[in-house]
């Protein structure tokens, strides 16, 4: 028995296990997990503790970076509409998009021409309807290709979730054109960057997610931690035992009550949470 058995710590991959923001804004290459928190991660499973990721990124993203990161549980895809078990190749929930979310998606593309959207699948396939700078700029730090369409027609089904983007000085005209949809409440709508709003299913949320997962794993609530630094981060640091965001969170994150404060994800925010563990167990 290891002192961090029956825990489950859960992070954000962008920005709070990794800082990804510069390499998203410069094209350049993104940095691997640090040494600290690799080196805190594997001493916090090694100890009997649970780690995983629940990240807005889809699968065919999320695996070009999975070997590189210490994990001992299945992960939280697509900001919540999924969990996969990588270490079996195997999806074990999901709550995709419903088919009505084609119509919507067009009507909104078509009134805002600055607005792109990524189509997520279930397979490591990406359509990219009316790409811009920021979608090109998201496919590099993902290292995942798209497929660019001109009409939803040619984009498949299950849709697992819908990224819009747009510059950031436009993003609140995105936000404020979705709520006044009368479709608005039929889905989770989040950003998960100054560039980005995540769509996905209705309750599919990493807040729901990290609750089946904790279930699947028959970890306690109060046993849950999380970690993250955006909005679409909000509802599993509120469900969880414990929530936690690095220095560099928004701030409405960093104001959410209850949240406790770790220090900049470029300063090894996990590890020094991993550190605090240590000193109460």
């Amino acid at each position: 028995m290891g002192k961090f058995n029956g825990l489950l710590l859960v992070s954000d991959f962008d920005n709070t296990l990794v800082y990804t923001e510069e390499a998203l804004q410069k094209c350049v290459d993104m940095p691997p997990v640090s040494d600290k928190n690799r080196a805190a991660l594997e001493y916090f499973m090694a100890n009997g503790g649970l780690f995983a990721v629940a990240t807005g990124r889809a699968k065919p993203a999320f695996e070009t970076v999975v070997d590189g990161i210490p994990m001992n549980a299945p992960t939280v895809l697509f900001n919540g509409a999924a969990i996969y078990d990588f270490s079996r190749k195997k999806y074990l929930v999901t709550a995709f998009l419903p088919d009505t979310v084609r119509a919507h998606i067009t009507q909104v593309v078509t009134a805002m021409p600055r607005v792109a959207v990524e189509l997520y699948h279930d397979d490591n396939t990406i359509h990219a309807l009316n790409a811009n700078d920021v979608t090109r700029r998201h496919m590099h730090i993902t290292h995942a290709p798209s497929i660019e369409v001109d009409t939803m027609d040619a984009v498949p089904s299950p849709i697992s979730k819908a990224l819009f983007s747009t510059e950031e000085q436009h993003l609140n005209d995105l936000l404020d054109y979705l709520r006044a949809q009368p479709w608005y409440h039929d889905y989770e709508v989040v950003p998960s960057a100054v560039t980005l709003v995540e769509l996905t299913a209705k309750g599919a949320n990493k807040g729901g997610m990290v609750q089946r997962l904790a279930q699947l794993l028959d970890v306690k609530r109060e046993n849950v931690l999380c970690v993250g630094d955006h909005a679409n981060d909000i509802s599993m640091l509120t469900w969880a035992g414990e929530g936690y965001a690095p220095a560099n969170a928004i701030p409405l994150v960093l104001n959410t009550p209850g949240v406790h404060h770790l220090p900049d994800c470029r300063d090894d925010a996990i590890a020094a949470l991993v550190a605090e563990l240590d000193k109460r167990f």
